[in-house]
């Protein structure tokens, strides 16, 4: 059975352009799948539950900046996640290393060097452009790094709900959405600002807020 792959980003050329480049550091072995947002991204890998690999825009429409990198941290620990962007900013790819991401890809990186990041994940290491890695050490964090230890902390269901308290819901509309009795609601909240290490769900919204990629980005 080959291996999958999963190329998720919303510009239908660039996706292609991928395609082509990796066929080529990958082989034949390696299936390549293409989403075109984070909805059928989640799609794609309920199909595909084995994916080895995802290529993930950053700026997605549907991920919210870093909340869809940490969702799928989250949700698929064993995944190999590689961020693949045309932000070049330190700070970002700092925080995207922070939040789980084993690469991060200029989208104007060459064959040469997509391949050198691919060969350096599947080798078990993590992977930045040689010329930013002072750049990226120094760079102030856009998350405070205990937040993001804190987040590792939560579990799939806990995350979904970290989500929709800070999209306003209530816990009986939570409860509604994931099919839930509201009591479990309750305790997943409860579980999330014990984690977070916040009194009340407003702050833990706050947070999670955060995680969107500030505007001038």
């Amino acid at each position: 059975m080959s291996q999958i792959a999963i190329i998720a980003d919303d510009h239908p050329l660039f996706r292609v352009a991928l395609v082509q480049a990796l066929q080529q550091i990958l082989g034949p072995d390696v299936q390549l799948v293409q989403a075109n947002s984070m909805a059928q991204l989640w799609q794609l890998l309920a199909q595909h539950p084995t994916t080895a690999l995802v290529f993930l825009d950053l700026k997605l429409p549907d991920a919210e900046g870093f909340a869809g990198l940490t969702a799928l941290r989250t949700e698929y620990p064993d995944i190999n996640v590689l961020m693949v962007s045309a932000i070049e900013e330190p700070a970002v790819i700092k925080q995207a290393l922070q939040l789980g991401a084993l690469a991060y890809i200029p989208k104007s990186a060459p064959l040469d060097i997509l391949g050198e990041a691919v060969s350096a994940v599947l080798d078990g290491d993590s992977w930045v452009p040689q010329e930013l890695i002072d750049e990226v050490n120094q760079a102030q964090d856009l998350i405070d790094a205990e937040f993001a230890r804190r987040l590792e902390q939560l579990t799939p269901q806990q995350f979904r709900v970290l989500k929709m308290i800070a999209d306003g819901l209530l816990n009986k509309q939570i409860a509604f959405e994931m099919q839930v009795q509201e009591t479990t609601v309750k305790q997943h909240v409860s579980a999330i600002l014990r984690k977070l290490n916040v009194n009340n769900r407003t702050l833990a919204g706050i947070l999670f807020e955060k995680l969107k990629l500030p505007e001038q980005f």
